[in-house]
């Protein structure tokens, strides 16, 4: 008599159950639900279950269950995709450049940026202040363009000993910009923006108004805005403007613009 008459060998030891791998339900995976013959691709994987799309464009759902479908005619257990870890997002300066956090100031470098005035001087530091503390730049007052030219040939300007200058009101035909053109020098680069003061450069809704008011001629500006708004003196108006910017955001295009160059412009390196 066959030994399978006698039935399963007992020596023959225990019986290796087959085990059905699990596959990630990636986006593009082409498998089949047995039970119903659908065919497709993976198209998204939801709480607990799974969209698979036809050649046709036609969706089914179906629920991810141990052993439920077919990959190239092998039973698989689908199984939700791991995430992988999300990276933290780079943190930001105020600039809208990354931050920079382990690394100590750099020594201040022999070029410089200059400033009309000691607004211009706290606004460009509350955008730019972690930019220009990572690349050593120093900005400092001017106390208005009439004195540039002498301040330019006393400070010797060379390769490594650049200057950046920051405009207000640099529009044709004002006395701002006659006095940039007669600057010859290719290692000063002068910017601007065209409002009359730096105030206006920031966005209005920035300081909670619509718009900022019209000054009369003979007024002095700073002192007709804050009276039009009723600001009080033009350093209670100032507190309130540069309480209002927390980034590049809160300013116009053509002041951030402006400041970048002057900072690309002192921290290039010299041409060789």
């Amino acid at each position: 008599m066959r030994a399978h008459d006698y039935g399963r060998d007992v020596l023959a030891g225990p019986k290796r159950r087959r085990t059905v791998p699990e596959v990630p339900a990636e986006a593009g995976l082409v498998v089949e639900d047995p039970q119903s013959g659908f065919c497709g691709a993976v198209l998204r994987v939801e709480r607990d279950s799974v969209v698979l799309e036809d050649r046709h464009g036609r969706q089914r759902l179906f629920p991810l269950r141990p052993a439920a479908f077919l990959l190239e005619g092998r039973p698989v257990t689908l199984v939700r995709p791991q995430t992988p870890a999300a990276r933290p997002a780079p943190r930001r300066s105020a600039s809208g450049s990354v931050r920079v956090d382990a690394r100590r100031a750099r020594t201040a470098r022999d070029s410089r940026i200059w400033v009309e005035g000691l607004h211009d001087a706290e606004l460009v530091e509350r955008i730019w202040g972690h930019d220009l503390r990572v690349e050593g730049v120093v900005v400092e007052p001017l106390d208005g363009v009439d004195v540039l030219a002498e301040r330019i040939a006393a400070f010797g300007t060379g390769p490594t000993r650049r200057l950046g200058v920051l405009v207000d009101h640099l529009v044709p035909g004002s006395k701002e910009s006659r006095l940039v053109d007669a600057v010859r020098d290719d290692h000063v680069l002068v910017t601007g923006h065209p409002y009359v003061d730096v105030w206006q450069a920031v966005k209005p809704a920035s300081v909670g108004i619509r718009a900022w008011p019209e000054v009369p001629r003979g007024v002095p500006w700073k002192e007709g805005v804050c009276a039009a708004l009723g600001w009080g003196e033009p350093a209670d108006g100032w507190r309130r403007v540069l309480a209002g910017v927390r980034s590049f955001w809160d300013v116009e295009t053509s002041l951030v613009g402006a400041v970048e160059r002057l900072i690309d412009f002192v921290t290039a390196a010299p041409e060789s």
